[in-house]
């Protein structure tokens, strides 16, 4: 399915969509009437490499080799593609057993993921471990702002956000972790401190936004799209953001086949999206910066992996 809308990032009453503090005069090409951006995501891969198997509701579905394979297509298609995860890369399938996160990493470097977020299953072989595997393998940051992880081993290696310039057009990204609380055995949280996901999810995107000049504002969460009896989730979170202007969601395992659009506290539109699970669908959202109406609009569709 597809869904052609406005975004509306209103930078006052008009309704107008701004792109930021971003002169037009910085894009690579000043001739140019629109810079597009295709944004491609995944989340709670959990180990899977292979398709699903037969017997299985997703019998077919999935595998690293058919990803690569529509992500090749994909970027032969389009000239700015980003790549992004939402956590829960490991644990679910025998390879994680026996090879400890490797072959999940290593693959998702030669897919050429640009960040990930971890989610509460990456910490499932203690951090040391998460560490070592990232450290030898991974050829992308891990982008976590509410952990504070001062003193243990993942120290200096977590990085709050990161910005993408594309043709001119700054992405700021930014990852937001669940709560340990009933998911993380202390032991494996290692010391870590868990900070307010709104609160730090405000005040990084105010400084994407404000001082960095981001045009896009991006948080990959692994809150959940919803949870029980009102809980910290993406939906619950996005009312109360400012400055957010996509959400791409993992650890519910939730398959949307268009986003879900609401409103911040200043009445501007959260694009909210997450793609199942267990590699089986690819998250596309298509962003087109219009030069002459200083608007952006975009596309969506959830691509079948198989």
């Amino acid at each position: 399915m597809q869904r052609r809308i406005f975004l509306q990032h209103i930078f006052g009453a008009t309704g107008a969509v701004a792109l930021g503090a971003l002169p037009f005069e910085t894009w690579a090409s000043p001739q140019a009437k629109e810079v597009k951006i295709t944004i491609l995501h995944t989340n709670d891969q959990h180990s899977r490499l292979e398709p699903f198997p037969k017997g299985d509701r997703m019998a077919g579905r999935g595998g690293v080799v058919n990803r690569a394979r529509i992500l090749s297509k994909i970027r032969s298609e389009e000239q700015n593609v980003l790549l992004f995860d939402a956590g829960d890369i490991f644990q679910g399938t025998p390879y994680f057993n026996f090879y400890k996160g490797r072959p999940e990493i290593e693959l998702m470097s030669q897919m050429g993921y640009d960040a990930v977020t971890m989610g509460n299953h990456d910490f499932d072989g203690g951090l040391d471990l998460y560490v070592n595997q990232i450290k030898a393998y991974a050829k992308f940051p891990v982008l976590v702002a509410n952990y504070d992880f001062a003193g243990t081993s993942m120290e200096g290696l977590a990085q709050p956000y990161k910005i993408f310039n594309v043709q001119g057009v700054k992405v700021g990204v930014f990852g937001i972790g669940i709560s340990p609380d009933g998911l993380i055995p202390q032991k494996l949280f290692g010391g870590t401190k868990y900070l307010d996901p709104v609160k730090t999810a405000n005040e990084t995107a105010a400084m994407l936004r404000n001082e960095k000049k981001c045009s896009l504002v991006v948080c990959l969460s692994h809150l959940g799209y919803k949870m029980s009896d009102g809980e910290m989730s993406d939906l619950v979170m996005a009312p109360q953001t400012k400055d957010i202007d996509v959400i791409i969601g993992g650890h519910t395992h939730t398959f949307l086949n268009e986003p879900t659009i609401l409103k911040n506290q200043a009445g501007k539109s959260v694009i909210i999206n997450q793609a199942g699970w267990g590699g089986a669908s690819l998250g596309r959202l298509d962003f087109r910066f219009d030069r002459v109406s200083k608007k952006v609009y975009f596309e969506s569709r959830a691509v079948p992996v198989q």
